[in-house]
């Protein structure tokens, strides 16, 4: 868990969130340990952890089928243009094959032009059918 935080606080920074390392280790234990969330982890022959992509599960009622939402993913600035992010959404896609489900979805940034390449290049098709809304709750 402490070689992870650091990108996902990395992952979380590009984002404008504020730094909370502490938090972030908590909500990702937290996630992990209620089995709400699987994340994989990209790592170097050496062992250092390189990207991550966390997934939650989610269920189609119209499909009538298992999703996963891939809700983060992040690569080490380092590790970029190395092919990291294309290996960790093949890995995405076979762990939800493997978990039986019927589709990953995903969301990003209208300005985040080079994940929309990386998505796009990799066989994911942007939903032109739907529309996205949020409601803050707090």
């Amino acid at each position: 868990m402490d070689r992870l935080v650091p990108l996902f606080e990395a992952y979380r920074s590009f984002y404008r969130c504020a730094p909370d390392a502490d938090t972030a280790a908590a909500f990702l234990r937290e996630r992990l340990e209620r089995n709400e969330s699987v994340i994989l982890l990209a790592r170097e022959a050496g062992g250092e952890i390189v990207g991550f992509a966390q997934l939650y599960p989610l269920f189609s009622s119209t499909r009538m089928m298992r999703t996963w939402l891939l809700n983060d993913l992040f690569v080490a600035p380092t590790a970029r243009r190395r092919g990291v992010a294309r290996a960790l959404l093949k890995a995405t896609e076979d762990f939800a094959r493997e978990m039986g489900a019927g589709e990953l979805t995903l969301s990003t940034s209208i300005g985040n032009r080079v994940a929309q390449r990386v998505y796009a290049t990799a066989g994911w098709r942007r939903d032109d059918e739907f529309y996205t809304y949020i409601r803050d709750v707090r």
